[in-house]
């Protein structure tokens, strides 16, 4: 025995791999449910260990007992933060989530500046956690799946916090807000990319309600906001000793968070936009539509407005407005504009509108109803017209919905009413109604709000999937809107002989728009589009053929392919492209470069725009950009 006892020491060290060693070390109550070394370290420095182990009240009202002395440090809060939220865990008892929320943030907020914790120690990350997921939960519902705010006094395990909360201040906007769910708890299924911000506070999905039946442009009723709640807690010595503090919560929703200050110390708020933003999405409502709204001409007729935000208007952020294609909806923009709202320099300076429309009415019709909304919406908007941000706006179209946003950027002029008859328009027989409904959608000129636009797999000279037999076939199960129909019979059965087609009524739809062989498209293609206009194209081509051949099982190269445009980019995928991350990056390209037009001088948010232009460099490129831009225009030139 006494040879085995030589060989063995009382310290020693085994050899393992770093992960294990790194397990050891960042382990805490976020992440394993165990408490962390430190607060071990705590434990067993006050000779609390066995007493923390068979009884945790009994340890944490020990401890904290030396915070009610005055002589705790912040190694000691710290401690207590973890310790008490993992008995609540366990327990379930509120007043120690509460306890938890209070220990973290006078960890983390000091009264002496000397004792802030360095921002390279680990702890205080898990004290922001402990901090924000003990908010949640002591505020939670009895199914826990929202979380109520009120205010109170509530109690501690060391006494009691009253806390005020103004409902009334609950608002984002002109848009109140409740029903409030918990953001970190949401698994987010059908996006690429999640993105977060780290911060302080819990982090929450609201809905957003007006109260009133709006028309016009509105932020989406089906739109869940980000919003950060934040417990302020008046803590002094005296009051942690006497157990009574006093506390406000205050909401901070929106996608855009800017650092609040507490204490003298700036901290970011708390975020997860893209889990709101998937669950705002996951509304059954938004995927029913895309067929009902193909299918019924009048579907989205019945809507406050086919033009909705993300967020409550913004002056001096432009307007990118995305038109979806056929048989789809404004959720099939999702993982783009999620990508592109991570970029803090787009979220300062754009602001994202949606378009919907009934995909399966004629291309015409739908352009002129989205002439029709965001011009209403310029005018609810902005009567004055003093914002400019309203007047550089940018259009994003996908396939059909390319075509709606060719038709807002062109002098038609007679070229698309030549193409369908042979006779002026004021030489037909019509009533004055059914004339002006044919000029408003025939002849066109260019929005002189639009500056930019992007086509995205758009079938400029039709689509070979339009023109099949099939498709024809299915297109005979579409209904146009009633008022639609009646005119359209009127102008084709007093007008037979003036006709250059020879169609019935049901034969107009948004297919028969998009054939080959459609006189109409035809023209459309050959239409130039506005000088004044920035137009680029994005333009997917399946396999690794040849580009000029190929085809993204809908529209070939040769029909997406426009000459003259600014930019083009042939992107190696399917139809639907939107989310493929080359086009993604080309989108954030051309944005920053419409931005570096209209403010070259670069701008921070909220500045006026068009300023004077800086002096060009030597290639005639623009010398200096908006902060984060660092982007030269391409010039467009046939893929290689």
């Amino acid at each position: 025995m006494l040879l085995l006892a030589g060989c063995a020491t009382p310290v020693q060290v085994q050899r393992v791999g770093p992960r294990a060693v790194q397990r050891e070390l960042t382990s805490n109550v976020i992440s394993t449910g165990r408490i962390s070394e430190a607060t071990q370290i705590v434990l067993r420095r006050n000779d609390l260990w066995n007493l923390y182990r068979s009884n945790p009240e009994a340890a944490i009202a020990l401890l904290h007992r030396t915070v009610a002395a005055g002589t705790a440090g912040p190694h000691t809060l710290f401690a207590l933060a973890e310790m008490c939220f993992r008995y609540a865990e366990n327990s379930d008892q509120r007043p120690y989530y509460l306890a938890a929320t209070v220990y973290a943030f006078a960890f983390l907020f000091p009264d002496d500046p000397a004792e802030r914790p360095d921002r390279f120690d680990p702890r205080v990350r898990t004290a922001s956690d402990i901090y924000n997921r003990s908010l949640t939960s002591a505020f939670a519902s009895a199914d826990r799946t929202q979380v109520a705010f009120s205010s109170g006094t509530f109690a501690l395990p060391f006494g009691t916090l009253a806390i005020t909360f103004d409902s009334a201040t609950a608002r984002w906007d002109n848009l109140a807000l409740s029903n409030y769910t918990p953001a970190d708890e949401l698994r987010v299924i059908g996006l690429k990319n999640r993105y977060r911000q780290s911060g302080l506070g819990a982090a929450l999905a609201a809905d957003a309600s007006s109260g009133v039946q709006e028309t016009g442009f509105h932020v989406s009723p089906r739109l869940k906001v980000p919003v950060t709640a934040l417990l302020r807690i008046d803590l002094t010595p005296e009051g942690l000793a006497r157990g009574h503090l006093d506390g406000r919560i205050d909401l901070y929703p929106g996608y855009e968070l800017s650092p609040v200050t507490i204490r003298g110390q700036s901290v970011p708020l708390e975020s997860n936009p893209t889990a709101v933003f998937a669950y705002s999405l996951s509304d059954p409502q938004i995927w029913r539509s895309e067929f009902a709204g193909f299918l019924r001409g009048d579907f989205f007729d019945r809507a406050a407005s086919q033009l909705v935000g993300i967020q409550p208007y913004v002056a001096g952020e432009i307007p990118v407005v995305f038109i979806h294609g056929t048989a789809s909806s404004a959720g099939r923009w999702a993982d783009l504009i999620n990508d592109l709202h991570s970029d803090a320099t787009i979220r300062h300076h754009f602001q994202f509108w949606l378009f919907s429309y009934n995909t399966g009415n004629p291309v015409p019709y739908s352009a002129l109803q989205l002439r029709t909304a965001l011009e209403a919406a310029l005018h609810q908007l902005d009567p004055a017209g003093q914002d400019p941000a309203l007047h550089d706006m940018v259009l994003i179209g996908h396939s059909q919905g390319g075509l709606l946003a060719k038709m807002l950027v062109i002098d038609s002029g007679s070229r698309l009413w030549d193409a369908v008859s042979s006779k002026p328009l004021d030489e037909i027989r019509v009533s004055a109604q059914t004339r002006d409904l044919l000029r408003r959608t025939l002849f066109v000129t260019p929005l002189p709000e639009v500056r930019s636009v992007i086509f995205i797999a758009t079938p400029h000279r039709g689509s070979y999937v339009a023109g099949s037999w099939l498709a024809h076939l299915i297109a005979r199960l579409v209904t146009l809107p009633i008022g639609l129909t009646n005119a359209m019979a009127e102008a084709i059965e007093g007008n037979t002989e003036a006709l250059r087609v020879n169609r019935g009524v049901q034969g107009f739809g948004s297919v028969w728009s998009m054939t080959p062989r459609n006189p109409t498209v035809q023209a459309l293609a050959a239409i130039p589009i506005s000088p004044a206009v920035s137009a680029h194209s994005i333009i997917a081509v399946r396999g690794n053929g040849p580009i000029e051949t190929g085809s993204d099982g809908v529209v070939t190269y040769q029909s997406a392919h426009l000459a003259g445009v600014a930019s083009e980019l042939v992107v190696r995928d399917g139809h639907s492209v939107q989310s493929n991350p080359h086009t993604v990056a080309e989108v954030r390209r051309i944005l920053l470069l419409h931005l570096a037009k209209t403010c070259p001088q670069g701008c921070a948010p909220g500045a006026p725009l068009h300023q004077p232009p800086p002096a060009a460099g030597p290639s005639g490129e623009i010398a200096q950009l908006p902060p984060g831009v660092a982007l030269s225009e391409r010039v467009s030139e046939p893929a290689r």
